[in-house]
């Protein structure tokens, strides 16, 4: 006498929506780890004058359909222009009337952002390894 067994076919469906979440959680926390390691490296390159630009550094995921971003950026309106300078007063004394001191001091540099992701490539791509690893 054979014994009927029901629900394999629900029970199938279940365990490949349980992986599907799982995976979906572990991309998004590798992203986050891989942020949470680019983003103190941009902060500590980023100029400081009145600590408005790194006060206003802002870490974002965003999930689109099955893309997944992560995203650093400032939120201060001249941002954009502070990481695109081309650096050429680097070091350079700054008049008194503007705060004295040098340009880009101690240790602010153009490009903050791109020359924090190349320096901690190699450590980005261990972390998520990592976190993708069963």
């Amino acid at each position: 006498m054979g014994a009927r067994i029901r629900g394999i076919p629900q029970a199938k469906t279940n365990l490949d929506k349980l992986i599907s979440d799982i995976n979906g959680r572990k991309v998004i926390r590798a992203i986050k780890s891989a942020l949470l390691i680019v983003a103190p490296e941009a902060a500590g390159m980023t100029p400081i004058a009145t600590s408005t630009l790194i006060n206003s550094q802002f870490q974002e995921v965003m999930v689109n359909g099955t893309r997944i971003t992560g995203r650093i950026g400032y939120s201060a309106n001249y941002a954009i222009y502070v990481h695109e300078a081309n650096g050429t007063l680097k070091g350079k004394p700054r008049p008194a009337k503007q705060g004295g001191g040098n340009y880009w001091d101690p240790s602010g540099e153009p490009k903050f952002l791109e020359k924090a992701g190349e320096r901690r490539k190699s450590d980005i791509d261990a972390v998520v390894n990592k976190e993708l690893s069963l």
